[in-house]
């Protein structure tokens, strides 16, 4: 009896949320009708095998397609329980044109729990887009969401949060991309109705040849509309940021035109703060790390933020601010290796 059960149950779930493997997003956004389909895209290099899951929701009147994506760092939780959360209480019904979404981008990441990279290749997903189709697992999901998200995508945002050893202040970001400024002012309006209170807007230089890296930068560089929201931090699940990620996503949609129901009621942060460049304070030399500061802070020109030590406890040497700012994320964990942002501080020029 039980078995039967189950068998019902999980035959009821099929019923509901189909399972597509061999027709492209592009295929899905055309078919008529309100729907949910849940589709996996199976990615295979040499022995190594993983998929990425995408969730397409179809409403009956037309509107933009709007994209989300979680999970690009498997370790950065908030966002992934997020839209999880997400997808249980966004119905057909209420959307208005298309949401495509990626619940977990990097799923052996996820599963493994591994800061940072991809544990099949040791690559880092947000750092090889555009990808290669027949490359390793990494760039064959990168390849796959820059073919079948971003380029499908009239909005593109991507949802992160400090990975293990990140202590970050939630903020949301767009690239300034002067030579559009049609879809630059849309993602800075975006941010402004998600209603988080730190706005960050990063230069952009790239040429139409130069490699992206970053999966909205990608985005941003095929001309779509495209930002990020950073909320979380250490490697935790902490419920205040998501929250925060569930109530900035559905003022988006709201603002976007794609969702039409209900959005639950949030503070609104009434004053935003913008934060127009950033300064990258990189470790100098390996060590453990000491600082009293934490995300959020202010610090001024000249401020010691911290010093590093060897292994013995001898003092190394200190590390020192070049500018006026607020600190939107920083190392927060003792070990540090030469090279990595120990700090990103964010001001206004």
């Amino acid at each position: 009896m039980i078995k039967l059960l189950s068998k019902i149950v999980m035959l009821s779930v099929f019923a509901s949320f189909s399972i597509v493997k061999s027709q492209s997003v592009k295929e899905v956004l055309k078919q008529n009708g309100t729907f949910r389909k849940d589709m996996t895209f199976a990615i295979k290099s040499d022995s190594k095998e993983t998929y990425l899951p995408v969730t397409i929701i179809k409403g009956k009147e037309k509107g933009p397609v709007f994209s989300i994506v979680a999970g690009i760092h498997g370790y950065e939780y908030p966002p992934i329980i997020a839209v999880q959360e997400l997808l249980k209480e966004i119905k057909p019904e209420n959307i208005k044109g298309s949401l495509v979404i990626i619940p977990i981008a990097n799923v052996e990441s996820f599963q493994k729990r591994t800061p940072f990279i991809n544990p099949l290749d040791g690559k880092n997903l947000n750092n090889i887009f555009p990808g290669l189709q027949n490359g390793s697992p990494t760039e064959q999901i990168a390849y796959l969401i820059t073919k079948e998200i971003i380029s499908n995508s009239d909005i593109f945002l991507d949802i992160h949060g400090g990975d293990a050893n990140e202590d970050l202040l939630p903020f949301v970001c767009f690239y300034n991309r002067e030579d559009n400024l049609e879809k630059t002012k849309l993602a800075l309006k975006l941010s402004e109705a998600s209603g988080m209170k730190n706005i960050v807007s990063y230069p952009y230089h790239l040429k139409p040849s130069d490699v992206s890296k970053y999966a909205f930068k990608e985005a941003t560089q095929k001309g779509i509309t495209a930002l990020s929201i950073e909320a979380g931090k250490l490697g935790t699940v902490q419920n205040e940021s998501v929250h925060l990620i569930k109530s900035s996503v559905y003022r988006m949609l709201k603002f976007s035109g794609n969702y039409t129901g209900k959005i639950p009621k949030t503070n609104v942060a009434e004053i935003q703060t913008f934060f127009n460049d950033q300064n990258y304070v990189r470790v100098p030399e390996n060590g453990i790390f000491y600082s009293t500061l934490k995300s959020g802070d202010s610090v001024k020109t000249n401020q010691i933020l911290g010093y590093i030590t060897d292994e013995f406890g001898n003092k190394k040497q200190d590390i020192v601010s070049e500018v006026n700012g607020t600190i939107l994320y920083k190392i927060g964990t003792p070990p540090v290796n030469k090279g990595e942002t120990l700090f990103c501080i964010g001001y206004t020029k």
